[in-house]
């Protein structure tokens, strides 16, 4: 009995052990240094480590108004994001559950977006919004592309949440149909014989049913907009005038620019504790409204 339990935990140990190292080595030990150097003055660079304690995070709720609107911005980036990219994935996965001939083709359109990197997106993007709005709006004289669309805060920010849009959309399309095609088709004919509508089959059946995939679908759209930054950087690298800097973007030039490691990661500190208690909170909520099919 001894052997067998010694054998079962050596088996534990080599299957398991390596992901756990690997883990612990990226993941765990940076974060309790993080942890640590939060509570520092450190610049980054120099080996003296100054303990300054809650300094950092006394600056950043009473004299980082840089920070605020940083994450004022997120908050109304992700709020947006979050919102579009699950409706358009939804819609994008619903309307490619029928039966059109092209839909494996659509499919790969929808979702190759999300294969290109986001700093590449972004200068392809960039190069639209400045050069092929522009050529578009003089041949056409629409104002819609004749708008400084990477120039100012109201058009820079409506920019970056279209590219956002379009980036992840095709992802979560993907999850969608998935879980629309295990929706029972024998409960949509009983309803559609019953009289329901479309609209009433897809709020009362469809909907509900697919409440697992819009739990994943809304975790990863709120992961994906709070740690925005490849698309923040190669469009508008926060301009102007810092209007549509991320958090994320706001906490590198704190360390990396402006050699302020410290003050920094008690940035990113206080960052992931917003952002996992808005996730937890999330997905309580989502799970609750789960049915079983």
């Amino acid at each position: 009995m001894r052997h067998r339990k010694l054998s079962q935990y050596g088996q534990q140990i080599f299957f398991v052990g390596p992901a756990i190292l690997f883990f612990t080595v990226v993941m765990i030990i940076p974060f309790i240094m993080g942890m640590y150097y939060s509570f520092t003055d450190w610049n980054g660079v120099s080996g003296e480590v100054a303990w300054v304690g809650f300094d950092n995070f006394t600056k950043i709720f009473t004299n980082d108004p840089d920070f605020w609107n940083s994450f004022w911005f997120t908050v109304r980036f992700t709020v947006l994001g979050v919102i579009l990219i699950n409706v358009v994935g939804f819609f994008l996965a619903y309307f490619l559950t029928k039966p059109l001939k092209s839909r494996n083709v659509l499919r790969t359109i929808f979702f190759m977006p999300n294969v290109i990197g986001g700093l590449l997106l972004g200068f392809i993007w960039q190069f639209i919004f400045v050069k092929g709005f522009a050529t578009l709006g003089d041949l056409t004289g629409w104002s819609f592309f004749q708008l400084p669309w990477l120039g100012t805060e109201t058009t820079g920010f409506w920019a970056i949440v279209m590219v956002f849009v379009w980036q992840y959309s095709g992802y979560l399309m993907v999850i969608y149909i998935a879980s629309l095609t295990n929706v029972s088709k024998e409960v949509l004919e009983a309803a559609e014989i019953d009289g329901a509508t479309h609209f009433q089959k897809l709020r009362s059946i469809i909907v509900p049913l697919v409440m697992p995939a819009v739990t994943v679908g809304l975790f990863l759209a709120i992961s994906w907009s709070f740690k925005m930054f490849d698309l923040n950087l190669s469009l508008t690298q926060g301009g102007p005038f810092k209007s549509t800097e991320s958090v994320a973007m706001n906490i590198y030039n704190e360390a990396f620019l402006n050699n302020r490691y410290g003050l920094g990661t008690a940035k990113a500190l206080l960052f992931f504790v917003i952002v996992a208690i808005i996730s937890l909170i999330q997905v309580k909520v989502t799970k609750s409204k789960e049915v079983e099919a």
